[in-house]
């Protein structure tokens, strides 16, 4: 593991500052992108600062200048370099998240939040969610779709029923799909009904041998349930966390072996046969163990069915993701759990820290979209289910009161998701040493509009030109902040 990771680092360290890994498609025709001229269109910005004097408020709209100021720093952007296309960027609607947002907070309220959440004109857009399949650490109860009496099988799975979703999620989620149509819905289990298990239990254990088949039936079941209920279930993963499998919670252990044969002889073939589109992510767990997802996509059997590999921030580096989209440029890569808590409150630092790995980072890293953990939770960081005891919602909603507080990880996630919208293409944007300790990551919107985001890490302000073809403005972007603009 170390070599790649190693080369891994040297290539990422080149990608950032100034070279481009060699997949990127330059597009000849137009090698610097749409001729953009500065005309009567002007930069529109946003910024967030780390002291919470100001919370992505709109600032003064910037004009184009016609050439870069003599010795400043200069950003320079190509569209005609492409790296990845864009999915969305947002968080998970668990069951606890579902149940405050439908049980706590009046219709009005209720409304106003959605719009705010999701609508991209006049709220932040949020574009992509991640459900649970079944009970996780932030749900009301241990459940899956198919329980039964313990020694009781289900093998035709005919009481297969999303009968809890349809108490908090399903509601809710429909009333998304009103206000974002084309929202990018991901489903992740935590654990497979127990009777498919070798320990009975939906905590720990493993899928038994011969409950592969009925297992891959039940994802499908899944799918055709939520698609019945107008709700289209974009990708899945096959376990969430799979070598974390000692939890309270539920959860199991799927080595990559196991993986690889669940997608390569059953769940891949099923879904073919049954003309399920859905795509399939593997892993879905820690930067840490990136042989894992390579293992499986060496097999050219099971790479056949699979899309891509999805990634949590737990532990390791996001320079994990380009190993593995250096060892299997052509499958996607998808960033889908990281969360605050009450074990890192300083908002500063919060804030820098996502911009530096979760949103820039990951965005750097070839990653489709980025998504944050419990979209909302209560004041008491639940409601929990034998997991994590102080987890941050991105939002939280007071379950007295109905009050809402918008957390540093709404603000990340507002940065992108209202100006990067799903279809974006990640384009070549990189910025000179000189500037000083800052990121930065460049999109092209499909209807043709441009998006940067600036995180400025350091102590003091900092200033450069930014150039695309021949549209040229200055920035100025102030100490532990972020920034967007649009033009």
């Amino acid at each position: 593991m170390k070599p790649i990771l190693t080369i891994t680092k040297l290539l990422v360290a080149f990608l950032l500052f100034g070279g481009v890994i060699s997949c990127a498609v330059k597009d000849k025709a137009k090698p610097n992108g749409p001729d953009n001229p500065p005309g009567g269109n002007k930069v529109q910005v946003y910024l967030t600062k780390g002291d919470k004097s100001v919370l992505f408020e709109k600032q003064k709209d910037i004009e184009f200048v016609q050439s870069v100021p003599t010795g400043m720093a200069v950003l320079k952007i190509d569209t005609g370099f492409k790296y990845q296309q864009i999915e969305g960027y947002g968080a998970a609607l668990t069951g606890s998240s579902a149940w405050l947002i439908n049980r706590k907070l009046s219709s009005v309220a209720r409304q106003s939040l959605l719009d705010e959440l999701f609508n991209p004109e006049t709220g932040i857009g949020v574009s992509y969610l991640r459900l649970t399949m079944g009970a996780s650490d932030f749900s009301l109860s241990d459940f899956t779709y198919n329980d039964l009496p313990s020694g009781q099988t289900d093998f035709e799975l005919a009481q297969f029923s999303l009968w809890q979703d349809y108490d908090d999620v399903i509601p809710v989620l429909k009333s998304i799909i009103q206000v974002s149509p084309e929202i990018k819905l991901m489903g992740s289990p935590w654990s497979p009904p127990a009777w498919m298990k070798t320990n009975n239990s939906l905590v720990g254990g493993k899928l038994k041998s011969n409950c592969y088949d009925v297992y891959a039936d039940y994802f499908i079941r899944y799918i055709n349930s939520m698609k019945e209920e107008g709700i289209v279930i974009d990708a899945i993963t096959i376990q969430n966390e799979p070598l974390h499998y000692t939890a309270a919670y539920p959860c199991m252990e799927m080595q990559a072996t196991e993986q690889l044969e669940f997608i390569k002889n059953h769940l891949g073939p099923k879904f073919s046969a049954a003309g399920i589109k859905t795509k399939i992510l593997l892993y879905d767990h820690n930067w840490d163990e990136p042989g894992y997802p390579i293992t499986i996509l060496n097999d050219p059997d099971a790479k056949q069915f699979i899309t891509g590999s999805a990634f949590h921030a737990y532990a390791g580096d996001v320079s994990a993701m380009s190993a593995v989209h250096n060892a299997h440029s052509d499958k996607g890569l998808y960033f889908t759990e990281i969360s605050g808590g009450e074990w890192a409150t300083d908002f500063a630092g919060n804030l820098m820290w996502n911009m530096r790995n979760i949103f820039i980072g990951t965005a750097r890293n070839w990653s489709k979209n980025a998504l944050l953990w419990n979209l909302a939770l209560n004041e008491n960081f639940g409601p929990q289910n034998n997991g994590c005891s102080n987890c941050r919602g991105v939002i939280t909603i007071n379950s007295v009161s109905g009050e809402i507080i918008r957390n540093e990880e709404y603000y990340s996630i507002a940065h992108f998701s209202k100006f990067v919208r799903p279809g974006a293409t990640r384009v070549s944007g990189n910025l000179p040493q000189s500037v000083g300790d800052a990121g930065v990551v460049a999109f092209r919107n499909t209807d043709g509009s441009m998006t940067l985001i600036a995180a400025n890490y350091g102590n003091q302000t900092i200033s450069f030109a930014v150039e695309q073809d021949k549209t040229i403005f200055k920035v100025s972007i102030p100490a532990v902040s972020v920034s967007t603009y649009t033009w």
